[in-house]
């Protein structure tokens, strides 16, 4: 018996999965040229890596796993100090003040924290009353999708749902959150 080969499609992944790549990008990054960037070298690292794919899973989650790992690079490559050159600002020129510091040691402006972190909390809060005031099933879907962020297939086997019913609950779940905080949060 012969060995099964796992192959991928590589010529049609930009038009399979693309749009679904930028979405799940963009919301993570919320920059839609870094989540573009993202996506390409998704489709680059795929594309360096195909002989590694085994087949245990779809093209598209195999494609998600390198994102999501792309996504995470990202993130540790902006947050590492390693490599930071050593920028010096003067902020007074005179006197007993004269000086510089470093950037990386310059105080953090004095805003109001607490009051942006109860304002957080408030719209958490609000956030989490319209959802609970959504039917029960749109309520336990959204949840699922955009918060526990289980995968489509997941959702639709868990509830005995197709994925064209889950992407109509969605959308109604969002508009009725939508109405509902425009009522209860912006508009007051």
């Amino acid at each position: 018996m012969a060995e099964e080969i796992n192959t991928i499609n590589s010529d049609k992944w930009i038009d399979s999965y693309a749009d679904y790549l930028f979405n799940y990008a963009i919301s993570r990054v919320n920059n839609s040229d870094l989540a573009k960037d993202l996506v390409q070298d998704t489709f680059f690292a795929g594309l360096k890596s195909a002989k590694n794919f085994q087949g245990k899973s779809t093209e598209r989650t195999w494609l998600v796993s390198i994102l999501k790992r792309k996504i995470i690079d990202y993130y540790r490559k902006i947050n590492s100090n390693k490599g930071k050159a050593e920028v010096r600002m003067n902020f007074y020129d005179d006197g007993e003040n004269e000086g510089n510091w470093l950037e990386e040691r310059v105080p953090q402006s004095w805003d109001n924290q607490s009051e942006k972190n109860i304002e957080s909390q408030e719209l958490r809060d609000q956030i989490e009353v319209c959802i609970d005031n959504l039917p029960e099933k749109y309520a336990m879907v959204f949840r699922m999708k955009t918060i526990q962020e289980f995968e489509t297939e997941e959702i639709c086997k868990e509830l005995a749902i197709t994925a064209s019913n889950l992407w109509v609950i969605i959308h109604r779940a969002r508009t009725q959150l939508r109405k509902c905080m425009e009522d209860n949060w912006f508009n007051n």
